[in-house]
């Protein structure tokens, strides 16, 4: 259970990728703009929003998704980086088209602020499967230039260990079977917040 702060932190940053779409499908409105305060909303300054963070921000339609883009690494402030990846799952997420101005009022953000990631130590793909923890990790797979990551709410829908580790392979151009000793598995926690919780 988040606690209070959390929750009212996780609505600014709902409410900034909210905000930066909207100045980018709907740029005829007016926004008040300052240095500090880019996202066409007010909202009191908050000094954890200039430290870094990584974070992803999905897209949802009607249930399904409509673009995920975001950080696995904090090399930006958290405000910049939610900003970007908002833009991002919205006009780069190669798997969709880019979301247009009639869509927005039917998308629902969720922003997942991630934690730094932990390389994990296995001897094999078996001992690897029984250290994931189904619904808490958020996992990084690595082998040679492929690299792909589920976030922990993947468990939702992947809920045993095998299928998890098969379909992440699979986001990563390798075969579901695949195994090779060179293989990276790194893991996260994750906070995520929702319209749809609101």
């Amino acid at each position: 259970m988040q606690s209070a702060e959390a929750d009212r932190r996780g609505a600014i940053l709902i409410e900034i990728a909210r905000g930066e779409l909207d100045r980018l499908l709907r740029p005829a409105l007016e926004f008040n703009e300052t240095e500090d305060d880019r996202v066409g909303v007010p909202w009191p300054r908050e000094p954890w929003l200039k430290e870094h963070g990584a974070a992803f921000v999905t897209l949802m339609r009607g249930g399904s998704l409509r673009g995920c883009v975001g950080s696995l690494s904090a090399v930006r402030p958290l405000i910049d980086d939610v900003r970007e990846n908002a833009v991002a799952a919205a006009t780069r997420d190669s798997r969709f088209p880019p979301l247009v101005a009639e869509e927005l009022d039917e998308v629902e953000i969720e922003v997942t602020l991630l934690s730094a990631t932990e390389p994990m130590s296995y001897t094999d793909e078996s001992d690897a499967l029984a250290q994931l923890r189904p619904g808490v990790d958020g996992v990084v797979l690595r082998w040679g230039a492929r690299r792909a990551t589920f976030l922990p709410q993947v468990w939702d829908n992947l809920p045993e260990p095998e299928q998890f580790l098969a379909q992440l392979k699979r986001k990563a151009g390798l075969p579901t079977d695949f195994w090779d000793g060179d293989v990276r598995l790194e893991r996260y926690r994750a906070e995520k917040w929702s319209e749809r919780s609101k």
